[in-house]
């Protein structure tokens, strides 16, 4: 991956931004996008909206949410330690141990969950998973009135582990649920900075996907796309205890995902799989014969209805403080969104037919 990219895509995984409390990813989107894009706007719910204009009428709208799961300070007991609830979903068996960053204005506090050790675990609270109540974060504070000078109820936290490549192309961090998306995006206005396409091209980070597809919701409202296309993460399924009968053969490496079912156009998938042949780049297929539970499902619906598509990147561990995936992936889906670009234009038609 070239350099500007693969800082660009560091900056926004290693910028916190739970549900809610997105901004500080957003202004790296905001920066990245600004000499690629013709106009950037925010919204009043804080979705970035970066336009690039076409020649003809045909709306596009790319979406990728910026944020990620986290946890909030729910509470501060005497001897300064918090007690925090969940943002988005949370396996809180993984949790004891872990570094987080309390996020307070603009400082930021490093801090330990803690749980009781197992030699002072009763055998029956051994068996058990890790209630959000049996855990706490310790972050030094000498008691109440010292912790309350540094942080505050509603304050936002994050797992603390950055970036690391494991390997030449295969990179582990917190959050690639979804800036994954979010550099998609962003990098496809890269793609096309030289080029004179037809249609409009809206590239959208968008807010609040975790706790119910908000932010996709209102901007695809307010943008009225043609078409919509999300970019999202999906189960790879290439390592142990994943059911390949149930989930499907998804690899890392071996290129973006397509989405096919009820949420998804047919003439978008069609065309979505001709603009990878094209583009000369691998892509895998993934069934989902229901919703997705991405933002392809808010934007389908929306206003009199959009032609909607799924792009996903495979990754591994999702939702926990340390996701993989390959940099292959992300590139595919990049040049595969460029050439759909291209393809498409005011007398494209995306009325399904026999």
């Amino acid at each position: 991956m070239e350099k500007e990219l693969k800082n660009f895509f560091k900056k926004l995984v290693e910028s916190p931004s739970p549900s809610g409390f997105e901004q500080p990813a957003q202004e790296v989107y905001r920066n990245f996008v600004k000499d690629y894009a013709d106009e950037v706007k925010t919204d009043v719910h804080g979705n970035v909206i970066a336009l690039k204009k076409g020649s003809g009428k045909l709306k596009f709208m790319v979406s990728g949410h910026a944020d990620e799961i986290g946890l909030m300070v729910n509470y501060i007991d005497e001897d300064g330690f918090i007690r925090f609830s969940a943002i988005g979903g949370i396996d809180y068996s993984l949790l004891p141990g872990l570094r987080v960053n309390i996020y307070h204005g603009k400082k930021m506090y490093r801090g330990v969950i803690g749980r009781k050790p197992i030699h002072l675990l009763k055998p029956e609270e051994r068996n058990r998973a890790s209630k959000v109540e049996d855990l706490w974060i310790d972050f030094g504070a000498k008691d109440k009135k010292d912790a309350e000078k540094k942080v505050s109820v509603g304050d936002p936290i994050t797992f603390s582990p950055g970036m690391e490549m494991l390997s030449r192309e295969i990179v582990t961090t917190k959050a690639t649920d979804n800036k994954a998306g979010v550099f998609v995006a962003g990098a496809l206005l890269r793609e096309l900075k030289d080029e004179k396409i037809a249609v409009n091209v809206y590239a959208v980070a968008s807010v609040q996907e975790e706790i119910g597809l908000r932010g996709a919701k209102t901007s695809a409202f307010g943008i009225d796309p043609d078409v919509g296309i999300a970019i999202d993460v999906t189960h790879a399924t290439d390592y142990p205890g994943m059911n390949k009968g149930l989930l499907g053969d998804i690899k890392l490496g071996k290129g973006c995902v397509l989405s096919v079912g009820p949420n998804i156009n047919p003439k978008v998938f069609e065309l979505l799989k001709e603009a990878g042949k094209k583009a000369k780049v691998d892509y895998q297929i993934e069934a989902a014969p229901r919703g997705t539970g991405t933002d392809a499902n808010v934007i389908q619906v929306t206003r009199a209805g959009v032609a909607a598509g799924l792009i996903s990147i495979p990754n591994r561990y999702m939702h926990t403080p340390n996701e993989i995936i390959s940099f292959k992936d992300l590139e595919s889906a990049v040049k595969l969104l460029a050439e759909f670009v291209r393809m498409i234009d005011d007398q494209t038609d995306f009325i399904p037919k026999v």
